[in-house]
């Protein structure tokens, strides 16, 4: 055989043997899942990210050949925690984590962290996003936002701003919000939404933004005073369909929500991951999933962050927007 031959064989052989080992891998996850899958949400039961990814949950079942999807919640350390968990776990597709905005928040939020967000992760896509509102205590003198603009002006130095803890949505919306009016309040972090809702309630603090999950049921009832949602349209949500967005409020460019994605250990298998891809798709299809998600002031993802390389795509654009803010306001933990 000469060596023009001798080199053609090898090749072939080479060839033969890549393609070989990619049918192997692929039929070794050919029935995947056979049992059951965890998805690890970094925060407490009950809360709106736990009530996602129940609801998610159940939605995937099926596109997932009926297999039981268990949630683990592993809260603390503003979601970091669970997301060292899921990270850590077996890359073999039975460990997942869902998580909202502090994905691409905690890399400023927490200096020792023991995962990096873009790189111990496999992008599954993205599941909604949720507006958020900004109200205030029911005794505050303002009814509108050029009202409330002029109280803020009026009280600088000595108003409260509510939130639910460092690195919750509630933080980083009254972040960007004190960004953006240049004016600076004193933040009051609580051990959740429920003990800042309360004391807002009660008047001991003045402001707090929020997601709709948490603030449509007291605007219904009138024992907040609401001013404006956060997203770049107005919500058609019965009850908050009247507010305007802040950028319409003169507030320019203001715009934030909460999300949730999905996401894999680094290193888990293509295969795996295009069928949980798929799943997720399909997941967002469902009209129970659809109905539940409404019902909570969130908008279903439609666009091409449904697919890995934009889901990371935006999320890195994510941690490079909420970055400089959280540095400038000089709040973060160890």
């Amino acid at each position: 055989m000469n060596l023009w031959n001798k080199t053609t064989a090898r090749a072939a052989l080479a060839l033969t043997a890549s393609t070989l080992a990619a049918v192997a891998t692929t039929s070794a996850w050919a029935e995947y899942p056979d049992r059951s899958i965890t998805i690890v949400v970094p925060f407490a039961a009950g809360g709106p990210t736990d009530k996602v990814a129940r609801d998610l949950a159940e939605a995937m079942r099926k596109p997932m050949g009926g297999q039981s999807i268990i949630i683990e919640n592993v809260g603390g350390a503003g979601g970091t925690l669970g997301a060292a968990r899921a990270a850590k776990a077996s890359n073999d597709g039975y460990t997942l984590l869902l998580h909202h905005i502090g994905m691409s928040t905690s890399p400023a939020l927490y200096r020792n962290m023991t995962y990096k967000t873009l790189e111990d992760f496999e992008y599954l896509g993205m599941i909604n996003e949720v507006p958020m509102t900004l109200i205030g205590k029911p005794s505050l003198p303002a009814n509108n936002m050029p009202e409330l603009m002029k109280w803020i002006d009026a009280n600088k130095g000595k108003i409260n701003l509510a939130n639910a803890g460092l690195g919750a949505a509630s933080h980083l919306c009254g972040l960007l919000f004190q960004q953006a009016i240049k004016t600076d309040m004193t933040t009051v972090p609580y051990k959740g939404t429920a003990p800042a809702m309360t004391d807002l309630l009660g008047g001991q603090v003045d402001l707090m933004c929020d997601q709709t999950t948490n603030t449509t049921t007291q605007i219904e009832g009138g024992k907040v005073k609401a001013f404006a949602v956060t997203t770049s349209k107005r919500l058609t949500t019965p009850a908050l369909a009247k507010l305007p967005t802040l950028d319409e409020a003169g507030v320019k460019g203001f715009n934030v929500s909460v999300w949730h994605g999905l996401y894999a250990p680094k290193g888990t298998p293509k295969a795996v991951t295009d069928k949980l891809n798929a799943a997720l798709k399909t997941a967002l299809h469902d009209a129970d999933f659809i109905k539940r998600q409404e019902a909570l002031g969130a908008v279903i993802i439609t666009d091409a962050r449904l697919n890995s390389a934009e889901h990371k795509k935006f999320v890195e654009a994510e941690i490079n927007k909420w970055g400089p803010i959280i540095k400038a306001a000089g709040q973060y933990a160890d």
